[in-house]
């Protein structure tokens, strides 16, 4: 049974960095696509950034390009988001997500893939709480 399992949330200052990670255990194939997404309260998910392990692309909203930044743990089956520069309207609940493929081409090349993105992933964590105050 796949398990995914996110840390690092908490409170910061609008301006200030946090960095989050999600460790999966028990995902047997060779390949993942693993993302971040958040929801706010009274919004829908969306993606936030995704990766494909091994050295594969990334893909990044438009509201955090050039703030934050996806990375896998080279180590152990994981995901980390490095997120700078925060704004009050980063606060949400941030969760991972794991699938085999992940978005196809023909998603990501659309406008606003990031709305569209979860419905790519088969496996999701609990999610941790982010907030950032002004």
């Amino acid at each position: 049974q796949v398990h995914l399992v996110e840390s690092g949330g908490g409170s910061v200052q609008a301006g200030g960095s946090l960095r989050i990670s999600c460790q999966v255990s028990g995902y047997t194939h060779e390949h993942a696509c693993l993302g971040w997404f958040r929801q706010a309260p009274g919004k829908e998910r969306e993606a936030v950034a995704i990766i494909h392990t091994g050295g594969g692309s990334s893909h990044y909203a438009d509201s955090v390009k050039g703030r934050f930044t996806i990375s896998e743990d080279n180590g152990e089956r994981g995901v980390y988001l490095q997120m700078n520069s925060l704004k009050p309207e980063d606060t949400a609940m941030y969760f991972c997500a794991a699938d085999s493929e992940g978005p196809g081409p023909a998603m990501l090349m659309g406008d606003s893939w990031w709305t569209q993105a979860q419905k790519s992933f088969s496996y999701w964590g609990q999610g941790t709480q982010v907030t950032v105050f002004s």
